[in-house]
């Protein structure tokens, strides 16, 4: 008769556990809920915001997932041509160097043969380095050539001065000079009238010989007996800032002789004795070494 009692005692412990339980959850649930009446409205906010987050987020990279999958091949094709790329253009710096070297020992070496008197050799390879050789090299191999040729024959050499600047491959600096040194030989060939229409544009402010020119230009007034003509031309240099000394001093005493009238209207080697400056003209067609550099 001892066990009731004993198993309403044990259902009354496991009620008093159950309801310590819930009291000590609701404790928690109150000491842990935000203060205010606001306060679940923000929580579902917050709820909400995460939410939208955490999709966003799946969208995000569910979309480069679809990117990457489909350019991945396109971005693999393109870091291996840049590659390849790289590599093409160093083997071909490489072999650029090497040819613009070779060139550069066949160039001096010409220019050897020249100083030693081979002309018809020097000749030769000058030829053949203009033709198959580095672009720089062969516009200078070519203009040395012309030089050549003009030494011999002044009439040949204004041709092949000529043909240089026809060129329109050929490089324009050199091109320049071509003309200056055209002039120099067509000066005692050319009537003043002539000479003037085909180089006095070239004596316009732009122009990186225009001091030459204007010199030769003069020259050639002088020849005409223009004495006023060739005052303006020389004045014209004298004024120039960018002008070189030696040039300026020149078209001084030229300037001078004409205002005395004591110089004489007819010199045609005139031209021949007045070295071109440095700075503003180039030498005259005589074979002199070129520079080691290829114009660029």
């Amino acid at each position: 008769m001892a066990s009731p009692p004993l198993a309403i005692g044990a259902r009354d412990s496991a009620d008093l556990r159950n309801r310590g339980c819930a009291r000590r959850k609701s404790r928690i649930k109150e000491r842990s809920r935000p203060s205010g009446r606001a306060a679940p409205n923000k929580i579902k906010e917050l709820e909400m915001t995460d939410f939208f987050r955490e999709v966003q987020d799946d969208y995000r990279r569910d979309q480069l997932m679809a990117f990457w999958k489909r350019y991945l091949g396109w971005i693999i094709a393109a870091v291996f041509l840049v590659i390849v790329g790289s590599a093409a253009w160093a083997i071909y710096q490489h072999f650029r160097a090497e040819a613009d070297q070779a060139a550069g020992a066949r160039y001096e070496a010409a220019l050897q043969l020249l100083r030693t008197g081979k002309s018809a050799q020097a000749m030769a390879s000058l030829e053949k380095i203009g033709r198959d050789g580095p672009a720089g090299y062969a516009s200078l191999a070519k203009l040395v050539a012309a030089d050549q040729t003009a030494t011999h024959d002044p009439a040949a050499g204004i041709k092949a001065y000529d043909s240089l600047v026809d060129d329109a491959n050929y490089n324009l600096n050199l091109k320049k000079v071509a003309q200056l040194r055209a002039a120099f030989l067509r000066l005692d060939i050319d009537s003043p009238k002539e000479f003037e229409q085909r180089y006095a544009a070239l004596a316009n402010a732009n122009e990186p010989y225009r001091n030459s020119f204007r010199e030769l230009l003069a020259l050639a007034a002088l020849k005409a007996g223009d004495d006023t003509a060739a005052g303006n031309w020389l004045d014209a240099i004298i004024t120039d800032p960018s002008a070189p000394d030696s040039l300026r001093q020149r078209a001084n005493a030229f300037l001078a002789l004409v205002q005395a009238g004591k110089l004489p209207t007819s010199h045609p080697a005139a031209a021949k004795q007045q070295p071109a400056p440095a700075q503003q003209s180039a030498p005259q067609p005589t074979p002199k070494p070129a520079p080691a550099q290829p114009p660029k």
